[in-house]
């Protein structure tokens, strides 16, 4: 049982099993070659690897310095790969069963002010063909408390301003319906008048509302 031999069968399982992107593929494939690099001098193949050599393994990566989060993310992976072997009956114990993740501060996110807010919104210039496109965006993520990626996939069949509100498609495909205020509407029906083409307004209900001038999507 070879180390490099099972490493491809794990990316390759990751990538058309999992349908993992080209990137996450890499990190595994990175992350997975730090054990790699810790077993092979030591003489341990694969399926001889046990849970005290894990537990050493995660020590010396404490000891490179590395971040709880990057120490976490590397057990992650070590987890995966052996379920792997365990799914594919290459080994009857996980010995990565009872490792550990190591405990992770909580982060609190960076937030504006309603005074910063206001100063972006206020910083856009209107007088440029997307500005109030711009404006639009911002009075809608700010107000509506919804995602950028919800933002940008928003159809002219997901709006319902009379009703007073929109029709959003988060994580998981689940649908909602987010109120919007009177500002959000007369910043979009301003926008959508005075620049049909950024808005593409007329190219029918399926239609994004928010495009580039040249009406591909824009980045989420």
């Amino acid at each position: 049982m070879h180390w490099e031999n099972l490493q491809k069968q794990f990316i390759a399982y990751l990538r058309t099993e999992k349908g993992l992107s080209e990137n996450s593929c890499i990190a595994y494939r990175q992350d997975l070659a730090k054990l790699i690099d810790y077993s092979i001098p030591r003489g341990l193949s694969p399926d001889h690897v046990s849970t005290e050599d894990l537990k050493n393994f995660v020590a010396l990566l404490y000891d490179f310095g590395l971040s709880p989060r990057s120490q976490a993310r590397i057990i992650s992976g070590v987890k995966q790969f052996y379920g792997f072997l365990i799914m594919e009956r290459m080994i009857s114990q996980d010995p990565s069963e009872l490792l550990e993740q190591p405990k992770l501060g909580r982060k609190l996110p960076a937030v504006l002010d309603i005074e910063e807010i206001d100063a972006l919104i206020a910083a856009v210039d209107v007088s440029k063909a997307e500005g109030h496109r711009n404006r639009a965006i911002l009075e809608m993520l700010y107000s509506c408390g919804i995602r950028v990626s919800e933002l940008v996939n928003l159809k002219l069949s997901d709006l319902f301003f009379e009703e007073g509100f929109i029709r959003v498609i988060g994580k998981g495909n689940k649908e909602r319906l987010v109120p919007v205020s009177e500002k959000v509407e007369k910043e979009l029906s301003y926008s959508s008048t005075t620049n049909a083409t950024t808005c593409k307004l007329y190219a029918g209900k399926n239609t994004l509302w928010f495009s580039t001038e040249e009406g591909r999507a824009l980045p989420g």
